[in-house]
C-alpha cells in the first residue's frame, strides 16, 4: 500500500482495479481525474508493473497486490501463478474491506482479477470497462457478475452469454493531455511544407518499425525526403541504426526509446503509423489524426485487428497486416499520401468521428449510478443509458 491522503476530507471511495500497463491504465486515470473532480476518493489497485505508471494517477491511494499472468502453455508454472493471484485476492480483500468503496471499476488485465473477485466476495458493486473489440480473458471472468460491461467499441467479441444485456457503450476514456491535444485542428501541408509523420508502437517500440520505416522513407525521391520531419519511438538497441539511416537519406529525425509528450506528438503529425492497441486508436479517434495501423500479430485473439478494422471503417485510415508491412509497400503508401491533401484531410475527419472525447464523463456517470444504487444491471438497461446521457451533457469537455 502506498500514499497517503491528499486531505482528511471524507470522500465516498471508488476503487479502480487496472493490469500494469499502459492500455489498462491510461483509461482508468482518465477516469480517475473526472471522478477526482467530482468529490471522489480515487483508489488504484494494479501490480508492481502499474508504478511505473503512477507517477501521474490522481489516486489517493495506490495498492499494490500480487498478481501472475496464466500461461496455460506452460503448465508446470501454473501452480505457482494461481498462488500468486491467490494471495492478491487476499491482500485485495483486506484492502477493499478496509475502503468500503462506492463501487469498483476493473479495467481488465490479470492484475485486476484479484480485486474484481475479491470485491465480488465482498457483494461491493462492480463495473468492468472493456477497452477492446475483443474482451480480455480477466474481464470475460467477472462480466456474468458485473452491473454493468462499459464498452470502448460498438462492436466487442468473446463477451459471455450471461453478460451480453449488460453491455453499455461509453468510448475509451483518455488522459486530459490528450483533450487538451484535441484543440490542435488538422492542417494538411502544402506540396512545399514540411510533413510531419510519427511512428511509435507502444511503450516499449516495435522492431518492424525500426527495421522498415527508415528504409522506406530513405526510398523516396530526394525532394520528398527533404521535406521530412520524423519522430519515431524506437528500442534503445535500435535506436543508433535507425539515427544512421536518417542521417544518411538527409532526413531531419528525432529519435527516442519514450515520448512523455505523445498526445502533443500526434496532434503535430500529419500521419501516424501505429500499432493498434486500444488506447493508442481512441487518443487518435479524439484528437482526429490520420493513421497507417499495424495490428501487432501475436496479440492475444486479435483484439489489436479488430480494433484497427473499426477504426479503417470510419475512415480514420488503413491497416496493413504485419507480414504485408515492406519496406517497398510502405515506400509506395507514402509517397501517395504525401501529396495527397484531400485524402488526409478526410482520414482526419473520419478519425475524429471515431472518438469518443465524452468518454470518460460517460464512464463516471455510469460509476455514479452504480454508487447510488440507481441501476441494477440488466434489469435497467434504458434507465441506465439515460443516466449515462444526463451525466454527459451536463460537462463541459
Amino acid at each position: 500500500m502506498m500514499g497517503e491522503l491528499r486531505d482528511n476530507q471524507i470522500k465516498p471511495v471508488v476503487a479502480l482495479a487496472a493490469g500494469g500497463t499502459g492500455g489498462h491504465l491510461f483509461p482508468a486515470q482518465a477516469l480517475a481525474e473526472v471522478l477526482s473532480e467530482r468529490g471522489y476518493a480515487v483508489h488504484l489497485l494494479t501490480d508492481q508493473r502499474g508504478l511505473d505508471h503512477s507517477s501521474r494517477f490522481p489516486a489517493h491511494m495506490v495498492h499494490v497486490i500480487p498478481s501472475s499472468t496464466i500461461v496455460t502453455s506452460k503448465p508446470a508454472a501454473v501452480p505457482g501463478q494461481l498462488m500468486a493471484l491467490g494471495r492478491g485476492f487476499m491482500k485485495a480483500r483486506r484492502s477493499l474491506a478496509e475502503m468500503r468503496p462506492v463501487a469498483v471499476v476493473g479495467f481488465g488485465g490479470y492484475p485486476s482479477l484479484p480485486p474484481m473477485l475479491a470485491a465480488l466476495s465482498l457483494r461491493l458493486p462492480v463495473l468492468l470497462h472493456e477497452q477492446n473489440a475483443v474482451m480480455g480473458k480477466a474481464n470475460r471472468i467477472t462480466a456474468p457478475y458485473a452491473r454493468h460491461v462499459a464498452t470502448a467499441f460498438p462492436e466487442v467479441t468473446r463477451v459471455p452469454p450471461k453478460a451480453r444485456g449488460k453491455l453499455v457503450l461509453t468510448g475509451n476514456p483518455v488522459r486530459a493531455a490528450v483533450h487538451a491535444a484535441r484543440a490542435t485542428p488538422f492542417a494538411p501541408p502544402s506540396a512545399d511544407e514540411p510533413f510531419r509523420l510519427l511512428i511509435f508502437g507502444g511503450s516499449q517500440g516495435a522492431r518492424i518499425f525500426s527495421d522498415v520505416v527508415p528504409k522506406a522513407l530513405a526510398e523516396l525521391p530526394a525532394a520528398t525526403r527533404r521535406q521530412l520531419r520524423v519522430v519515431q519511438q524506437a528500442r534503445p538497441e535500435d535506436a543508433e541504426r535507425v539515427e544512421q539511416v536518417y542521417r544518411e537519406a538527409g532526413i531531419e529525425a528525432e529519435v527516442n526509446p519514450f515520448f512523455n509528450d505523445m498526445a502533443e506528438r500526434i496532434a503535430k503529425a500529419h500521419l501516424v503509423i501505429a500499432r493498434a492497441g486500444a488506447s493508442t486508436v481512441s487518443e487518435l479517434g479524439v484528437i482526429g489524426r490520420p493513421a497507417v495501423l499495424v495490428p501487432l500479430a501475436q496479440s492475444l485473439e486479435g483484439d489489436q485487428m479488430s480494433n484497427a478494422k473499426q477504426f479503417a471503417a470510419a475512415g480514420g485510415g488503413w491497416v496493413i497486416e504485419q507480414s504485408g508491412f515492406t519496406v517497398e509497400r510502405v515506400t509506395s503508401l507514402l509517397l501517395t499520401l504525401r501529396y495527397d491533401d484531400a485524402g488526409l484531410s478526410r482520414a482526419a475527419a473520419g478519425a475524429a468521428s471515431f472518438g469518443r472525447p465524452d468518454a470518460a464523463h460517460r464512464l463516471a456517470g455510469l460509476v455514479e449510478s452504480i454508487a447510488r444504487g440507481a441501476a441494477s444491471g440488466a434489469n435497467a438497461p434504458a434507465e441506465t443509458r439515460n443516466l449515462v446521457e444526463g451525466a454527459t451533457q451536463k460537462e463541459s469537455l
